[in-house]
């Protein structure tokens, strides 16, 4: 049986969450309403915190962010921090947010993992041919 949805939130910077998330919307359609998309554009650090507590409230949240050691990783951080049903997820790629997107109503640690392995599993450089 599916456990309670987890929320997605992409915190990033400029429109770089936008642009994912809408990507994301292309090719899983509604499936990606399970994503919010947050850009640090214009806010301070405790600004950007305040708006994560804000949209995931007391819900089940994966926090995915660009960088961990950047403005956006701080935040998700620190909005994450000893919070039990928070995780974040730092090096986002579409193919994290795809695999997200149909499997958000796994329980949160086998969730994380599973995004964690399929976004290193993205990740390649392919042979070229002769």
């Amino acid at each position: 049986m599916p456990g309670p949805t987890i929320r997605g939130v992409v915190v990033a910077h400029g429109p770089m969450a936008t642009a994912m998330v809408d990507a994301v919307r292309r090719i899983a359609g509604d499936r990606a309403d399970a994503l919010v998309p947050v850009s640090n554009d214009g806010k301070g650090p405790d600004e950007l915190r305040n708006e994560l507590e804000g949209l995931v409230g007391e819900e089940g949240a994966v926090v995915f962010t660009d960088l961990l050691a950047g403005s956006c990783g701080m935040a998700a951080m620190s909005s994450c921090r000893n919070r039990e049903r928070r995780a974040v997820v730092a090096g986002v790629n579409l193919a994290m947010l795809l695999e997200f997107v149909f499997h958000h109503d796994l329980p949160l640690d086998e969730l994380v993992q599973r995004v964690q392995d399929r976004g290193r599993a993205s990740i390649t450089q392919p042979v070229p041919r002769a």
